[in-house]
């Protein structure tokens, strides 16, 4: 299976997943413990994370995937939110919570 089967399989077989740089309790980057922070502020119980430190592959593959050079990267319901700074944006305005109310 490709990087871009295994990460379709992923986002789409997942509630809420987010592409970063090492674990929720390493992070392993500022944004990526930026981006764990504030989905743990929003409650979220059924986060599927993926560290990228992990496998080449994914973590180019990742930003070819939704064309977005950065991680981490945030997907609900399959589809691709954007990284540490729309999250935080997302999050202050509110917009974040509606985005996984329901999950």
């Amino acid at each position: 299976m490709s990087a871009q089967e295994r990460i379709k399989e992923t986002v789409t077989g997942n509630p809420v997943v987010l592409y970063m740089k090492g674990t929720p309790q390493f992070p392993q980057c500022g944004f990526s413990a930026t981006a764990i922070q504030i989905l743990k502020h929003l409650g979220v119980q059924n986060l599927h994370t993926v560290n990228v430190l992990e496998d080449a592959e994914i973590r180019q593959g990742i930003k070819d995937y939704a064309n977005w050079p950065t991680i981490p990267q945030l997907y609900v319901r399959g589809e691709f939110i954007g990284g540490c700074d729309i999250m935080k944006e997302m999050f202050q305005s509110g917009e974040l919570q509606k985005e996984l109310d329901g999950l």
